[in-house]
């Protein structure tokens, strides 16, 4: 048997510390909620807010790639760049997480099986053989010994999922994310894809408790950032009982992705209404609110993806894209056979977003 404890943890986990850390998130989560919510079209900041988190996750265990190589194997299936193929897989796995938590209003032990064998494409599921130990990645040494065995691993996880989605000690949900987070690491139910899944987790949490509409706030650039103490202050809660310090690392991450996944919102907003004003003036023939949106779904697009999006023959399609390009709005690349457009002011917001840790 392990040495985990089962939730609520038996502890006060509300200290005067915690709170006082604990409104300063909770208004900078409110702040992005709200001016997020006001933007028509909230796939465009999804999709451009989700690339760089499934990056920077996928960094944290070292599966290390660039924008440019993410930005060719999103456009074409076969491309063969294993590190951008993880990634994508990453975003597909969250993406599918929150069609979930939308649909379902819960999160279960089995949304979160499904979420890891899309991260690591095969259905291994829970580990049930044993052997599995986590080691400092600097020296080797043993530094923890997760549970074994499917049964215990399964108990540990029906006690997450009642504490995830039932209220039973009236903890603020934001202090709960932490505990929640916490346990999931320790558990450490797969062979591989936990700590991806486990920051998944994160967010769809905070969407079920309705304190996000939308999958925009990550903290693995929060993590990257101080990834010693990440690591340090999650091994102290098991060997010290350290909680306090552990929660307090939590909200002041989420206070500060919260504010500046909030600046980036704002660029991408402003960039999307001034593009769309440019393409008025400049080209007012081909001007459409769908055409602008169709640009900034993705930071590339096709010829089929205006062909299909504005119900228009292929040659106008083509014709649409090669004035965009003419006036500076594109740069076209050929990736395989096809030639990809790439939305140069969206692509340059995200890289640069991506770059800054």
């Amino acid at each position: 048997m392990s040495d985990i404890k089962l939730l609520p943890p038996d502890v006060e986990l509300e200290t005067k510390r915690v709170l006082k850390q604990l409104a300063r998130s909770h208004r900078a989560l409110a702040e992005l909620k709200g001016f997020s919510g006001m933007i028509p079209n909230k796939n465009i900041l999804i999709n451009a807010v989700i690339i760089n988190e499934a990056k920077d996750s996928s960094e944290i265990e070292n599966i290390i790639t660039t924008h440019d190589e993410l930005f060719k194997a999103m456009s074409q299936e076969n491309y063969n760049n294993l590190a951008a193929k993880e990634v994508i897989n990453y975003r597909t796995a969250l993406w599918h997480g929150y069609e979930l938590i939308r649909e379902r209003q819960v999160l279960t032990t089995n949304m979160i099986i499904e979420i890891q064998q899309l991260i690591e494409k095969n259905r291994a599921g829970i580990r049930k053989l044993p052997g599995t130990v986590l080691k400092n990645e600097a020296t080797g040494e043993v530094v923890y010994t997760p549970p074994s065995g499917e049964k215990e691993i399964m108990a540990l996880m029906s006690n997450l999922e009642k504490y995830i989605n039932e209220d039973c000690d009236g903890v603020d949900p934001l202090i709960k994310l932490a505990v929640i987070h916490h346990q999931f690491e320790m558990i450490h139910p797969f062979y591989d894809g936990n700590g991806r899944t486990g920051r998944i987790i994160n967010v769809l949490y905070l969407i079920l408790k309705e304190l996000l509409d939308s999958p925009i706030l990550y903290l693995s650039k929060y993590i990257i950032r101080y990834k010693s103490a990440y690591y340090r202050l999650l091994q102290e809660v098991r060997t010290k009982g350290n909680w306090e310090e552990w929660i307090l690392f939590i909200l002041d991450g989420i206070e500060q992705t919260a504010e500046e996944t909030l600046l980036l919102v704002k660029k991408i907003n402003d960039v999307v209404e001034k593009t769309a004003e440019d393409i008025k003036i400049m080209l007012p023939k081909i001007y459409s609110r769908e055409l602008v949106n169709l640009l900034f779904y993705e930071f590339y697009t096709k010829i089929v993806y205006i062909e299909k999006g504005l119900s228009i023959t292929r040659k106008t399609a083509s014709n649409y894209l090669s004035l965009l390009e003419d006036k500076g709005f594109l740069v076209s690349q050929k990736v395989g056979k096809e030639r990809i457009f790439l939305n140069k002011r969206l692509f340059e917001i995200v890289q640069q977003a991506g770059a800054e840790k």
